[in-house]
């Protein structure tokens, strides 16, 4: 099988598995606070990774070199995560997916000031027209925007920074210290929030969490297989499968119909991601930051798959 190709189908079986790890976060939030969902759905991912760290061949402490960066990509990371499982709670599927698909655009305008990338005329247009789309979904003043509107756009945002500053780091940062930061930020915060609203939770669903862990890494590593299959560039599109998957689980599951704004505005905002890969493709960008920061958002159930290879290759 060509490597392309391979690239490609473990890319879609890993999307895949990511939308049913979004779907269970969906199911459980109908029943619990959605930070109580991403505490012991970290706590429970927690020792396999904490496996994976122990290969960490680097030496030194675990005080980063440069903290600022550090703590702002961890920062971001822990958001992602609650506003991700918050939106996934309360919103249907296919909303979350359009808005989280801005997140390549929002790199893309990030990349200007923070990685020295140039922005040409025609990926700002391409970004402009994804911009629209994402207006198209929300329309506001037409539709009632909620809380889980604004929660989607900032896990976008913040998933975006969080690719943005791992590029900036580059190697520079160990390995160990990049993925337990967010981790430890997100015991504090959604710990501390345990007790202003905790529901005790059934075994079934406390198992649940637990396979919202297991989907999360096995997915990446998956994504990981993907990357070493074939080019990025070929690889990276297979991210907006995920709406297929979405307007699937969400027709059986949730009896969740896309209207035609959402599946405009999605197409609007999937048209022009796929358009600054293309050109990043090409050559047309230096630096290719969408490609290379991988696209699915980073959170600490899912964590970045360069990070997890790195570990893996002993690097």
């Amino acid at each position: 099988m060509p490597g392309n190709l391979k690239g490609a189908l473990l890319a879609l079986l890993s999307m895949g598995i990511y939308s049913t790890h979004d779907v269970i976060i969906k199911f459980l939030g109908a029943g619990y606070p959605a930070l109580q969902i991403l505490f012991f759905s970290a706590l429970l991912s927690f020792p396999p990774i904490a496996i994976l760290l122990l290969r960490d061949p680097t030496h030194g402490t675990l005080l980063p070199r440069s903290p600022f960066w550090v703590t702002l990509r961890s920062v971001c990371i822990v958001n992602s995560g609650i506003c991700g499982f918050y939106a996934f709670s309360v919103l249907p599927l296919a909303q979350v997916y359009s808005i989280l698909f801005a997140s390549p655009l929002i790199i893309t305008i990030l990349s200007v000031p923070l990685l020295g990338e140039r922005v040409g005329l025609a990926r700002g247009a391409a970004v402009a027209v994804g911009l629209m789309g994402v207006l198209v979904v929300l329309r506001p003043g037409y539709v009632e925007l909620s809380l889980g509107h604004f929660a989607a756009m900032l896990a976008a945002c913040t998933s975006a920074l969080a690719a943005v500053s791992v590029r900036r780091l580059g190697r520079s940062e160990r390995t160990v210290i990049l993925i337990l930061w967010p981790i430890i930020g997100n015991f504090i915060l959604t710990g501390l929030s345990l007790g202003l609203a905790y529901r005790p939770m059934a075994g079934m669903d406390l198992a649940l969490t637990g396979l919202i862990a297991l989907l999360g890494l096995l997915a990446g590593f998956l994504l990981i297989q993907a990357y070493q299959a074939g080019e990025a560039a070929n690889v990276a599109p297979m991210q907006y499968s995920q709406m297929l998957w979405a307007i699937g689980y969400g027709w059986l599951l949730f009896d969740e119909h896309p209207d035609s704004a959402t599946l405009t505005g999605a197409a609007l905002i999937i048209g022009s991601g796929l358009f600054i890969l293309m050109r990043e493709r090409s050559g047309a960008s230096r630096l290719r930051p969408v490609t290379e920061a991988r696209l699915r958002s980073e959170t600490v159930t899912a964590p970045r798959p360069n990070l997890l290879r790195r570990l893996l290759r002993r690097e």
